[in-house]
């Protein structure tokens, strides 16, 4: 079985976010054998997909564990497995996934990018949890529920600046949500090329920081759109991998776009 580590987001490698892909020749294997790959690959995402019989609602079946757990949603991932397929010519064209997150379509552009269709984080404003200023090391001016796919607290910090400076107690963070939270500020400078950053942090699934996170996207869309006037954004995550990730907000659907690299390719044994 081949497997293959994939930088999302980005257009070079050792960039953006890693995920293991593995293309799958039939059903999935028990989950106690795919969660023991995911670990041994030890990166934030490893995705696994098979092909499915032709004429039904999806091309290929998709599901993603972390080193600790399986996930309801990847973007780097689903990405990642989209750019295996293309660049294998293991499919052509668009690409349906059957996920838990219902069918997931990456569509390949002519300049290399590949487009994904998401649904939109549902955004749900909260009260400030007591104690997490403390924990993220920052005062938020916003805190918002993202909804069951994602199961992140999103929070608005003052600035660009206080987001990269971000230095957390991520044992405390765990607390707050279900997987992590997402702490974003308006760009100091679009002229940059980027309308807004982001910094992902999800220890309850065993990721301390998320170098780019295309799911985190689907929340930062609507949250963004509305505050800047226009569906179409790019977001820097400002992680010290760092990446770019452009998002259309098309009301119930997000649009994620950007490249990726494929950097290893080897043959799993085991």
């Amino acid at each position: 079985m081949r497997i293959r580590i994939v930088d999302a987001f980005t257009d070079r490698p050792f960039a953006g976010n890693p995920a293991g892909v593995l293309l799958l020749a039939d059903a999935f294997p028990d989950d106690d054998r795919l969660q023991n790959i995911a670990l041994e690959v030890n990166h934030a995402e490893t995705a696994f997909a098979h092909r499915l019989p032709a004429g039904g609602e999806a091309d290929w079946a998709l599901r993603w564990f972390t080193p600790a757990t399986e996930v309801n949603m990847c973007g780097h991932a689903t990405l990642a497995t989209a750019h295996v397929l293309h660049g294998t010519g293991a499919h052509r064209g668009p690409v349906r996934f059957a996920t838990r997150s219902g069918v997931l379509v990456a569509t390949p552009g002519e300049d290399g990018s590949i487009t994904l269709d998401f649904p939109t984080a549902p955004l749900t404003p909260v009260a400030l949890p007591e104690g997490v200023a403390e924990a993220l090391g920052a005062e938020p001016l916003t805190a918002f529920d993202t909804g069951p796919n994602i199961g992140d607290l999103l929070l608005e910090l003052a600035d660009e600046k206080t987001v990269h400076a971000l230095s957390p107690d991520l044992k405390a963070l765990g607390a707050y949500s279900e997987r992590g939270i997402i702490a974003t500020a308006r760009a100091e400078n679009p002229d940059l090329g980027y309308d807004f950053v982001s910094r992902c942090f999800f220890p309850n699934v065993g990721i301390d920081e998320d170098p780019v996170t295309g799911s985190a996207h689907t929340a930062l869309a609507p949250y963004w759109a509305e505050r800047l006037g226009r569906t179409d954004l790019t977001g820097l995550q400002a992680s010290p991998r760092s990446g770019r990730v452009r998002t259309g907000l098309r009301g119930e659907r997000t649009l994620l776009t950007g490249r990726a690299v494929t950097v290893i390719e080897g043959e799993l044994l085991a």
